[in-house]
């Protein structure tokens, strides 16, 4: 498979289009079922993201299809970045397309002088042993100790050098918390 990376900012409105229905139909079948309800939302979404001053990239093959993107949102004076969010289409998980976003993501920042990416990656059903605990005891033990029983993304990212800074104790509803995660691009 080959693809190349690309400014999702400067590509086709159909392009653009894409990455709406991928977030829209994605996040919805999957257990995100709060996340850009609606196609026009997740067009807004894009939209938002495309704008100058935040980081849209998309991974298309020679055709023009779109295999996953990724957008990235200053913090913090643009020393930290959120990565926000991540879409990979399902016949293209598992191959390299998510590594190779994130690590082009971590060079944009880098390049536009941040120090750090974060991300939220929710527990709404019990993917980890983090999601249904009571989070409000031994919070820095459970986290120490986690365990992911549905491959869940944040061993994705674990992968990808990210570590946990910390949990947003029931962010989505009691018992599922918002695992943030953190690294470090460069050093300042």
């Amino acid at each position: 498979m080959t693809y190349q990376i690309i400014d999702l900012a400067t590509a086709s409105p159909d392009l653009r289009l894409q990455a709406a229905r991928l977030l829209h139909v994605e996040f919805n079948q999957q257990r995100w079922d709060y996340s850009w309800p609606t196609l026009a939302e997740a067009e807004d979404e894009v939209a938002m993201l495309c704008q100058p001053q935040h980081i849209a990239r998309t991974s298309i093959d020679e055709r023009g299809f779109l295999f996953g993107w990724i957008g990235g949102l200053p913090e913090y004076d643009g020393y930290v970045w959120e990565l926000h969010p991540m879409v990979v289409h399902p016949q293209n998980r598992g191959v390299g397309v998510g590594r190779a976003l994130v690590l082009d993501l971590e060079q944009q920042v880098a390049a536009r002088g941040g120090l750090t990416i974060t991300l939220g990656t929710d527990d709404t059903d019990n993917m980890t042993s983090l999601g249904g605990a009571d989070l409000y005891v031994d919070l820095w033990d459970k986290i120490a100790h986690i365990q992911n029983y549905k491959q869940h993304p944040f061993g994705f990212y674990r992968r990808m050098g990210y570590i946990i800074t910390g949990v947003v104790p029931d962010a989505n509803g009691v018992g599922k918390p918002d695992i943030l995660m953190s690294k470090r691009v460069q050093k300042g």
